[in-house]
C-alpha cells in the first residue's frame, strides 16, 4: 500500500479523496493555485505545494508542475479526481515515466475510451450500439454545418476531451451550429486544453443512465449497478440517483454486461463509467466512457457499501478486486443533489463571493435514512470566479426512493448558505414536484418543468400555514424578550401585547389569535378562508438562530430564518416569504405605505453575473435586432452569450474585452 499520495485536484473531490486516504492510513499531498491558498483541501492535507496562478491552464492543468510536486514531497502515486487532468493520457504516461503510480486506468484505456471521438470509433468496431454522428474532428464552423445537415437536426456539438457539461451545445439550426461551434471550441480549450469537437445526433426526450465499473490489473471487471442522471441543465447534471427508476432487472443486467464487455476489450483497470442514452422504452445506446471517478459516485457507494476511492487506490497498487459480480448488493435508494453557487432566478448564472454562513445538515443516520455531504468549502471561505461553481454534493440514502427523496427535502431545509446566491431553493422545489417523485424523467425535465425560468415559489397551502405559524411564534418570543429587558423604570405598568395578530407573508395576510403561550409552546387559532384552524406550535428557537426547528401540530418542521426590517425572511420546502406580524392597527397603517419602485434598467445591458468580458460584438451607433448577440461574458469556465432583448441602437459601450465586471455592472446603453 502507498505511504503517501498526491491529489492532483482541488475543492470537493480533493477533500473526498483525502478522507478515504486518511482512513486507510495514507498521508496526502495537496496542490493549490494562488486562488486556493486558503482553501479547505489545502488545510486537510498533510502537505501542500503551490503550483501557480489562479487560471487552471497555469496551475492544475500543467503536468510538469504536478510531477514536480510529487517528486518534491515523495508522493508515490497521484489521484486525479475528476476534471482537469483526470482523462489525459499524457498525464498517466508522464507519471509512469517519473516512476509515480497513477490512481486511475492505464494510459492505453484512457486513449481508447477517454477521448470521445476515439471511444465511439472503438465502440463501433466492437459492435456496440452508438448514437448516430460524425466521428471525425470538425475543423471549422462551415464543416460543422455540413455535418449537421447530413445527420439532421437537432445535433449535439461536443468537446472531444470534455466532461461536466463544458464544451457542449445543442443546435437546432445552421445558425445555432455556427455559434455553438465557436463557443464549444473556446470552452473546451480553456477547460481541458484541447479544442477538438465533434457532432452527433441529439436524441429528443432521452434519459441519461450510466453504469459504474471497477476493474483490476488482472483482467477482472465488475459493474456496480446504474445511476440515473437525467435531471440536467445546460448538459450539467443537477440531480442523480441510484438505482434508476427506469430499469428493470433484465435491462440492468444487459446494460451492465455490455459495459463490462467494452471495458474488458480495453483492459480497463480502475473505476470508470459507461454512459448510455436511454429511451423511455428502455432501449439504450452507448454514449461515451468516462475513464475517471464521476462526480455522482457517492450514490453508488451508498447503495453498494463500496468505497470507490479505496478500490481505485487498491487496484493501483496491483491488488485484485475483493469481490465478484454476484457479491455486489443493491441496497435501498440514494439521491444526490449538486449545490451550486448560482442564481436560479437569473437563469442559473454563476455567483461568487464569501460564504458568510455555511452550515450544512448534520451527516449520519436520521431515522431510517442517512445523510452525507461531500464538500470542499467552509464558512468564511470564498467562491472563486476561476473554477466550477459547485459548493457541495448532498446525498441521502433510505430503504425506498420516496423515503430518500423526503429525507433529501428535509436535509435541504437544514442547509444554510448566506453571502452568495445558490440553488437550494430550486433543489427544494424539485423535491416536491410530482413528476420527479413519480420517476417520469428525461434530460429535458428542467426545461419542461420551468419553461419561463425559475422563480422562488410563494408559500401556499400547508407550507403557507407553517410559515405563518413560525412567524407568529418568532414574534411572540421577541415580544417576550422585550418584556425581560433589564433596567426598566420603576413605577410604570408594562403594556400588554395584543392577542389578535395579522401575519403578512409578502402581502398574503392571515388573521390569528393567540390562545395560550408558555415556555417553548404556543397555541394559536388562524382564520383560513373563513374557517378557524387551531395550531399547536413548539420549538426552542432563540433570536439569531438560522433554523427554526420544531413541531407544528406534532409534525416536524424546519424553517430557515433570516432577519429583515420589522420581520424575518422565512424559507421552507423551496418556498420563501418576507414575514411580518402586526397588530390590527399596525396592519391598517402598513397597507398605506408606498412600495419602493425598482430603477428602470430597460435601456441598458447589465452584466448578469460577476465575470470576464471575452468579447463585445457591437459598436456605438449600431442598430441591433432582438436576439442578436451583444457580448460574451465568461464565468466559472462557462461562456455566456448576452443578447438584445428587443430592437435598439447602441448608444454607449462602458466595458471592454478583458474587463472583470461585477454583477449588474453596465456593459452598454441603448438609445
Amino acid at each position: 500500500m502507498f505511504g503517501k499520495i498526491l491529489i492532483a485536484n482541488r475543492g470537493e473531490i480533493a477533500c473526498r479523496v483525502m478522507k478515504t486516504a486518511r482512513r486507510m492510513g495514507i498521508r496526502t499531498v495537496a496542490v493549490y493555485s494562488d486562488a486556493d491558498r486558503d482553501a479547505l483541501h489545502v488545510r486537510m492535507a498533510d502537505e501542500a505545494v503551490h503550483i501557480g496562478p489562479a487560471a487552471a491552464s497555469d496551475s492544475y492543468l500543467v503536468i510538469e508542475k504536478i510531477i514536480a510536486a510529487c517528486k518534491q514531497t515523495g508522493a508515490e502515486a497521484a489521484h486525479p479526481g475528476y476534471g482537469f487532468l483526470s482523462e489525459r493520457e499524457a498525464f498517466a504516461n508522464a507519471l509512469s515515466a517519473a516512476g509515480i503510480a497513477f490512481i486511475g486506468p492505464n494510459a492505453r484505456a484512457i486513449a481508447a475510451m477517454g477521448d470521445k471521438i476515439e471511444s465511439k470509433k472503438f465502440a463501433n468496431a466492437a459492435r456496440v450500439s452508438t448514437v448516430p454522428g460524425h466521428l471525425g474532428v470538425i475543423e471549422d464552423a462551415a464543416a460543422a454545418i455540413r455535418v449537421a445537415d447530413e445527420i439532421g437536426y437537432p445535433v449535439m456539438i461536443k468537446a472531444s476531451a470534455g466532461g461536466g457539461g463544458k464544451g457542449m451545445r445543442v443546435a437546432h439550426s445552421r445558425e445555432d451550429v455556427a455559434e455553438g461551434f465557436a463557443r464549444a471550441k473556446s470552452e473546451a480549450k480553456s477547460s481541458f486544453g484541447d479544442d477538438r469537437v465533434f457532432v452527433e445526433k441529439f436524441i429528443v426526450d432521452p434519459r441519461h443512465v450510466e453504469i459504474q465499473l471497477l476493474g483490476d490489473k488482472h483482467g477482472n471487471v465488475v459493474y456496480l449497478h446504474e445511476r440515473e442522471c437525467s435531471i440536467q441543465r445546460r448538459n450539467q447534471k443537477v440531480l442523480e440517483e441510484a438505482p434508476s427508476p427506469l430499469l428493470d432487472a433484465a435491462t440492468r443486467k444487459k446494460m451492465g454486461e455490455q459495459a463490462v464487455a467494452l471495458a474488458k476489450a480495453v483492459n480497463y483497470d480502475s473505476a470508470g463509467t459507461v454512459e448510455f442514452v436511454a429511451g423511455q422504452d428502455r432501449s439504450f445506446f452507448f454514449l461515451e466512457m468516462n475513464t475517471r471517478l464521476q462526480v455522482e459516485h457517492p450514490v453508488t457507494e451508498m447503495i453498494t457499501g463500496i468505497d470507490l476511492v479505496e478500490e481505485m487506490i487498491r487496484v493501483a497498487t496491483g491488488e485484485k478486486l475483493r469481490f465478484a459480480q454476484d457479491d455486489i448488493a443493491l441496497n435501498g435508494w440514494a439521491v444526490e443533489s449538486r449545490v451550486y453557487a448560482e442564481d436560479p432566478t437569473r437563469n442559473f448564472l454563476p455567483s461568487i463571493g464569501r460564504l458568510v454562513k455555511y452550515r450544512p445538515p448534520a451527516e449520519g443516520k436520521v431515522g431510517a435514512a442517512s445523510v452525507r455531504n461531500d464538500t470542499g468549502v467552509e464558512e468564511g471561505g470564498e467562491i472563486s470566479i476561476h473554477y466550477d461553481p459547485m459548493i457541495a454534493k448532498l446525498v441521502t440514502h433510505a430503504p425506498s426512493r420516496i423515503e430518500a427523496i423526503d429525507a433529501h427535502a428535509a436535509a435541504l431545509d437544514r442547509f444554510v448558505i448566506d453571502g452568495i446566491r445558490h440553488n437550494i431553493p430550486f433543489l427544494s422545489t424539485l423535491m416536491s414536484q410530482e413528476r420527479w417523485r413519480s420517476g417520469d424523467l428525461s434530460t429535458s425535465y428542467i426545461a419542461d418543468a420551468f419553461p419561463g425560468g425559475f422563480s422562488i415559489p410563494k408559500p401556499r397551502g400547508e407550507v403557507a400555514l407553517a410559515l405563518a405559524a413560525v412567524a407568529l411564534d418568532i414574534d411572540n418570543r421577541l415580544n417576550g424578550r422585550k418584556r425581560s429587558i433589564s433596567g426598566q423604570m420603576a413605577g410604570w405598568t408594562r403594556v400588554g401585547f395584543a392577542r389578535e395578530r395579522i401575519v403578512d407573508l409578502d402581502g398574503a395576510r392571515f388573521a390569528a389569535r393567540i390562545e395560550s403561550a408558555s415556555e417553548g409552546t404556543l397555541r394559536a387559532v388562524f382564520d383560513i378562508a373563513g374557517e378557524a384552524r387551531a395550531v399547536d406550535i413548539a420549538a426552542d428557537w432563540a433570536p439569531g438562530d438560522a433554523l427554526w426547528d420544531g413541531a407544528i401540530d406534532g409534525a416536524r418542521v424546519v424553517v430557515q430564518v433570516r432577519p429583515a426590517l420589522n420581520g424575518a425572511r422565512l424559507s421552507h420546502a423551496g418556498a420563501a416569504a418576507l414575514a411580518r406580524v402586526y397588530t390590527k392597527r399596525e396592519a391598517e397603517l402598513a397597507a398605506l405605505m408606498l412600495a419602493k419602485k425598482a430603477a428602470d434598467t430597460s435601456k441598458a445591458l447589465l452584466c448578469p453575473m460577476p465575470g470576464l468580458v471575452r468579447s463585445i460584438a457591437v459598436v456605438v451607433g449600431q442598430e441591433v435586432k432582438a436576439g442578436e448577440p451583444l457580448a460574451v461574458v465568461e464565468a466559472m469556465k462557462m461562456e455566456n452569450v448576452l443578447r438584445a432583448e428587443r430592437d435598439a441602437t447602441v448608444k454607449a459601450i462602458m466595458a471592454r474585452e478583458g474587463d472583470s465586471l461585477a454583477v449588474d455592472a453596465v456593459i452598454m446603453e441603448f438609445g
